[in-house]
């Protein structure tokens, strides 16, 4: 009897374990066919992943003016600057040198006429792609505004509202440096735009934003990093003054408008220790990121513009 007992008592203890061991496996098995969905489903998310932005400052000029003055106006038809960038880049491929001088005045004539030039183009997949790069990177830029006449009436117009980042009346130089070779740290391609000017000249905030870091990095010295409202715009602002580099207002989570000074113009950086002149030459390195993911903040995945034309616009 106590053999019989105890074979029945092994038996119930195997079918205990086998029990414990089906439901482990099928638990495990549901958390790894998960997380490999997961996983896939973000690899397979359906965002930007590349911009390349490259009209020049005669096109991003003559396209801003058109829908500057179609929203000054009493003319119905408003003209949409972002839709004939994004028209040209897809008629074009993207290459911004086969512009012909009469392309926007073309495009603009057909709008008031009614018609619709975007449909004349074949590839209508390619358009959307370009439009919603274009729209993410000049967005704000635009729209209506207030100021102070020279009679102190508070006038309200539409019109630029985005600020060189230099303050208005302080001179700099700059030339296209994006793309050119860094090799502090390890050899990569400038991924900014250097504007060159005396230390102490004030800078300004583009956009509207809010301050997401603020301090010192190894590579861009005291620096500050500035997220649009709506997360798409990632403005870097580097190389600030030694000792004074930030406005004294500001602070990690800061609310800033356009046109308020943030800092100040230095040559820090290319260094681990803190507060050090490292950079021969003072100047200002801006940066503008696009984040149309969150996953390619800070990743290989990053996506950087050329500012070189746009600053010309915003000056």
């Amino acid at each position: 009897m106590y053999i019989i007992s105890s074979k029945i008592k092994l038996k119930k203890l195997l079918l205990i374990l086998f029990s414990i061991l089906l439901i482990s496996g099928a638990v495990f098995f549901v958390m790894y066919r998960n997380k490999k969905i997961s996983i896939n489903a973000e690899e397979n998310k359906k965002f930007i992943k590349y911009v390349e932005f490259n009209p020049n400052y005669k096109i991003l000029k003559e396209a801003m003016s058109e829908d500057i003055k179609s929203h000054n106006s009493n003319q119905d038809v408003k003209i949409d600057w972002i839709r004939i960038l994004a028209y040209l880049a897809t008629k074009y491929g993207g290459k911004f040198d086969k512009y012909k001088n009469n392309d926007i005045k073309n495009y603009v004539e057909k709008v008031k006429n009614g018609e619709n030039p975007e449909q004349s183009l074949e590839n209508q997949k390619l358009f959307n792609y370009y439009l919603e790069a274009y729209g993410t990177i000049l967005k704000d830029f635009l729209g209506e505004f207030e100021y102070k006449n020279k009679n102190g009436e508070t006038v309200k117009t539409y019109g630029l509202k985005a600020h060189c980042p230099i303050a208005k009346g302080y001179p700099f130089h700059h030339y296209n440096d994006f793309g050119a070779r860094r090799t502090f740290g390890y050899s990569r391609p400038h991924l900014g735009h250097d504007m060159f000017c005396s230390i102490g000249t004030p800078v300004v905030a583009v956009e509207d934003g809010y301050v997401e870091i603020m301090g010192w990095n190894r590579f861009g010295g005291w620096r500050i990093g500035i997220r649009t409202h709506d997360k798409k715009r990632y403005w870097y602002y580097a190389h600030l003054r030694k000792d004074k580099p930030f406005h004294p207002s500001l602070k990690e989570g800061a609310h800033v408008k356009a046109g308020d000074i943030i800092g100040y113009v230095g040559r820090t950086g290319y260094s681990d220790k803190e507060n050090v002149n490292n950079i021969k030459r003072s100047h200002l390195h801006v940066g503008l990121q696009l984040i149309f993911d969150e996953s390619q903040k800070d990743s290989p995945n990053e996506i950087w513009i050329n500012l070189y034309n746009i600053t010309k616009l915003l000056n």
